[in-house]
């Protein structure tokens, strides 16, 4: 049996990354045909561009540690990204649903920073100085993201709570749906 070395557990974690970048790759086109917003669709367009170098990045530093270019199911993306698309089949409009969107497009920021972040710091750890370098940017992006996502959703959060939620009598949807379903929320 091979011994697992911090090498094995950094090609792994690349792998895994890979896997969510071309999950995200598939999910940022559906969440920008559902984004409302102008500005969110747009950022979301922007943002698949990014993700598409961000595999491309990957593929360079699997060539670099001489390891075939080749992804591992991330279960963990593809459960976020399986929530984003619950969230895209809601019956939420407006603000509203862009709101969704944050949240859902934050969550996977977050996933992606803690991840980014470990295997830059393998990287830097093993003298994978060229690694290190493409992983420190693409960590730098993701948290740009989340954070014109926060920016973003200080307007589109408040919009929605002032009237872009298709409130009847005071009730929201997921209430109305609460109620319909019997449950209190």
């Amino acid at each position: 049996m091979a011994e697992k070395t911090l090498k094995s557990v950094f090609v792994d974690e690349l792998r895994d990354l890979y896997n969510a970048e071309q999950q995200l790759i598939k999910a940022l086109p559906k969440m920008a045909k559902t984004a409302t917003s102008e500005e969110l669709r747009k950022g979301f367009e922007e943002h698949l561009e990014q993700t598409r170098e961000h595999a491309t990045r990957i593929e360079k530093i699997f060539g670099g540690l001489g390891e075939p270019v080749k992804g591992k199911k991330c279960k963990g993306m593809e459960g976020i990204v399986a929530e984003g698309s619950e969230v895209m089949s809601e019956d939420y409009e407006g603000a509203v649903m862009d709101a969704a969107l944050i949240s859902a497009a934050q969550r996977v920021e977050h996933y992606e920073i803690a991840a980014y972040g470990s295997v830059h710091a393998y990287a830097e750890l093993m003298g994978e100085s060229n690694a290190a370098s493409l992983l420190e940017r693409t960590l730098e992006e993701e948290k740009e993201t989340d954070q014109k996502l926060t920016d973003l959703s200080k307007q589109i959060n408040q919009e929605a709570y002032q009237g872009g939620t298709g409130e009847e009598e005071g009730e929201t949807k997921p209430r109305q749906r609460a109620a319909r379903a019997g449950t209190n929320r």
